[in-house]
């Protein structure tokens, strides 16, 4: 068994009174959280299945990444199963900073929207954006599901537990 890392627990934020700044506050905080997680991993178990399904650490990071493009930015994935695998030559480093400037960008479009209920402004004919209310509700959810999956990967990699 690897040697146990600690990390001090970050508290949850108190991040404002609006509705808005108390949803992209937690979002943030799961943002930060996971990606933090798959941080300064070790290669290759990084990319390695610790489970039967395949699941790594390395590949929820991947697919946040598409999760966040799709439902911020309009992108559109035609597999999501293919976003859960990092492609062999993506670098631990090089996907955890796809992921922070991904979140950037998702932020700068969040930063343009003061109404919770008004539609997504992203780029998708034919496709109706979902309110931004939905989508922070849904990133807050998809993130903090697989940051629990990423709990558990990192510390069967190395032992590291907190956030």
């Amino acid at each position: 068994m690897p040697a146990t890392h600690r990390r001090r627990d970050t508290p949850p934020p108190r991040s404002g009174t609006s509705e808005t700044e108390v949803l992209r506050g937690f979002l943030d905080y799961l943002r930060a959280s996971v990606a933090a997680k798959v941080d300064g991993a070790p290669e290759p178990q990084a990319r390695t299945a610790a489970v039967p399904s395949g699941t790594n650490l390395l590949g929820l990071l991947n697919h946040l990444t598409f999760v966040e493009r799709a439902i911020f930015l309009g992108d559109h994935v035609a597999d999501w199963q293919a976003t859960f695998r990092a492609a062999p030559e993506d670098s631990v480093p090089a996907v955890v900073a796809r992921y922070r400037e991904t979140v950037a960008r998702a932020n700068d479009v969040l930063d343009g929207c003061t109404d919770p209920g008004a539609p997504l402004p992203r780029p998708r004919p034919g496709r109706p954006a979902p309110s931004v209310r939905w989508a922070l509700t849904h990133l807050i959810e998809e993130t903090g599901r697989h940051a629990g999956h990423a709990d558990i990967l990192r510390e069967l990699i190395d032992g590291s537990t907190g956030r």
